[in-house]
């Protein structure tokens, strides 16, 4: 616990019992052998906390504290790329943006889409960023509800346009259950800046059943898409306070965009919490 002007916090990597309970029915069973069983498994929730606590303090592998209880970094690396396998993180996501369905907090009206500025250093799907003096660089490109909860991220290296993903990462929002009727998985618009302002795009994505509103490039500012677009913005820098995804150390492309995923999922977590106390 941080305890500090006399208020007692949880760790944010500490995992409480209520989201435990919605991850560990996701987590792949591992049968203990009966003959040469070897060394016990070490607790998933426990390894789970671990693999928190790299997310948030950007910590190497290797110099993960022992002394935390979560086990050594090699555990906490291998037991998150065998969940990653088992597809764990994006079904985690489904399930929370459903509980949101299912508690109003979501907001098809429109999304907003955006990619980051500054870049991820180094890491996996890195390319030469052709707007930032050719530093090679990973880019986290997302898409929000109305409200600014994450629905979809992609990882692409920094030289690839932003406009390229803008059919992506619609395509990537999951089926969202949580009301009667057929899962939503469109919004009915999609807001986006100049760096999305291409008549191909906007066709494509009129295709998908979605309006697209995208600022024209040589416009003058105050189109107004900025005083909705905002929310994007700053799921962004919730994203980034996770200094594991501030800097790419992922060789695997894999355990990054792991990473991403569920450093979505638990901003989703954080806003579904919030609006059960608002209407409890």
């Amino acid at each position: 616990m941080i305890r500090g002007c006399g208020v007692v916090r949880p760790k944010p990597w500490e995992v409480d019992a209520e989201l435990w309970a919605v991850i560990e029915p996701l987590l792949p069973k591992v049968e203990r052998r009966i003959r040469h069983p070897g060394r016990k498994r070490h607790p998933d929730r426990l390894v789970f906390q671990g693999i928190l606590f790299v997310l948030h303090t950007g910590i190497a592998w290797e110099h993960l504290p022992k002394e935390l209880g979560f086990g050594s970094g090699t555990t906490c690396w291998r037991r998150l790329a065998e969940w990653t396998e088992a597809g764990v993180w994006p079904r985690l996501h489904e399930i929370l943006l459903a509980k949101l369905h299912s508690a109003n907090a979501l907001d098809f009206s429109r999304a907003a889409v955006d990619g980051p500025h500054p870049r991820v250093k180094g890491g996996a799907k890195t390319g030469r960023s052709p707007v930032d003096r050719g530093r090679t660089g990973s880019k986290h490109h997302l898409i929000t509800d109305a409200t600014g909860i994450p629905l979809a991220a992609t990882l692409t290296g920094g030289n690839r346009n932003d406009v390229t993903q803008l059919i992506p990462l619609l395509q990537a929002v999951p089926p969202v259950r949580g009301k009667r009727g057929r899962p939503r998985r469109r919004p009915d618009a999609v807001l986006a800046g100049r760096g999305y302002d291409h008549d191909k795009y906007r066709r494509l994505v009129w295709a998908l059943g979605v309006k697209p509103l995208i600022a024209r490039r040589g416009t003058e500012h105050g189109s107004g898409l900025g005083a909705q677009r905002w929310v994007v913005e700053r799921v962004f820098a919730h994203l980034h306070w996770f200094r594991r995804l501030r800097i790419g150390w992922e060789i695997r492309d894999d355990i990054h965009e792991a990473f991403l995923t569920l450093g979505c999922a638990l901003i989703c977590w954080r806003r579904l919490a919030s609006a059960q106390r608002r209407h409890s």
